[in-house]
């Protein structure tokens, strides 16, 4: 009873704290006017909403690892936020600079246009992106069959190679602690645990990047995977375990209190970059890291179809996946709920399948 109060005081101390610091954080940032320009057009009315928010994210967090600072997991869970935070913030910062407006065409035929990798249907519109889609623009406004019917700035981002080099780092950072078990799965890999470490911080990392793409949808999903892993310790005993994922849950449910729809602030790559770190590397120092990634699962989907699209073995007409369901006609409200809804459900089936089993 002791360690469920101790848990539920973390919670409400996070959470406080988290509220209050991205009220502080979303003021400053509208001040000096650090906002959001969508490049998606379905998303043009959040055009103007402060991002950059994940500041409040680390703050929260560093904030409750002050209070519980006897606490080595905690401490250890936070300190890789604010590295991959800090990260995630210099990516937030270029991206402030545009680097190229693209025309937004629409097929005003009777009949599906090609255009680039994508197929407009009668009335579709899509941002002209590509090297082919701009070649192939000409003859389709020559011959009528589209229409220029907006541009789009988009904005500067680092190159691909020297984020992952930089997530790797962090991996590199946490396996030098030594606070890393080299069980797995309850098999001894030695010295292989490093590359399983670099690979969960560049997964974890990229995962939640990727699906913080809608109001509250990041957030949501982190807050339900992290409280299903403070229940998962707690029925394994592991309290250690619980206090870091109690501090996730603080922070992603602080920050919902602005970011869930219509969203008022946006987290950035500054927290999806400190959650995605922080969710993996609590997992991995309190040994239950088969668990968090079964909770993180939707993400990690969002990840593998993704990459089947880059590597064109399937089409989305917009990625990521929760895109390409708003460009279909599915609301943001109903994608976000679905998202939510799925994670609840495999978060609770995993745990039901544990005491089952065991």
């Amino acid at each position: 009873m002791n360690s469920t109060y101790n848990l539920i005081l973390a919670f409400v101390i996070t959470f406080l704290a988290t509220v209050f610091f991205t009220y502080f954080v979303r003021k400053i940032l509208l001040d000096a006017d650090v906002t959001d320009k969508p490049i998606v057009t379905e998303h043009k009315h959040k055009t103007g909403t402060p991002t950059m928010g994940g500041l409040a994210i680390l703050l929260g967090a560093a904030l409750a690892a002050s209070v519980y600072c006897n606490e080595k997991n905690l401490i250890l869970t936070v300190l890789i936020m604010l590295a991959a935070g800090i990260v995630g913030l210099l990516d937030d910062l270029l991206g402030l600079k545009i680097k190229e407006v693209q025309k937004v065409a629409c097929n005003i035929s009777t009949q599906p246009v090609t255009i680039g990798r994508l197929t407009l249907e009668p009335g579709e519109e899509a941002r002209v992106a590509t090297e082919k889609a701009r070649k192939d623009l000409p003859a389709l406004l020559n011959h009528g069959k589209v229409e220029i019917v907006g541009e789009t700035p988009i904005k500067t981002e680092g190159k691909e190679r020297d984020k992952i080099i930089a997530q790797i780092v962090i991996g590199i950072f946490l396996t030098a602690t030594g606070a890393v078990s080299s069980m797995v799965l309850g098999f001894e890999i030695g010295i292989f645990i490093i590359p399983v470490v670099i690979f969960g911080i560049v997964g974890s990392i990229n995962s939640v990047n990727l699906i913080d793409g809608m109001d509250g949808l990041a957030a949501g999903i982190l807050a339900i995977a992290s409280i299903s892993c403070v229940i998962f310790s707690m029925i394994q005993g592991n309290i250690s375990a619980a206090l870091p994922f109690t501090i996730l849950t603080g922070v992603s449910i602080g920050f919902l209190v602005f970011n869930h729809y219509p969203a008022s602030i946006i987290m950035g790559d500054t927290g999806s970059f400190a959650l995605g770190a922080g969710y993996i590397t609590a997992g991995f120092l309190g040994d239950i890291i088969y668990f968090a990634v079964i909770a993180l699962a939707i993400p990690i989907i969002s990840v593998i179809i993704s990459l089947m699209h880059r590597a064109h073995i399937i089409k989305l007409p917009v990625e990521p996946l929760h895109h390409t369901l708003n460009y279909k006609g599915l609301s943001e409200k109903k994608i976000v709920a679905l998202y939510w809804s799925t994670t609840l459900i495999i978060c609770l089936g995993a745990i039901l399948i544990y005491q089952f089993i065991w």
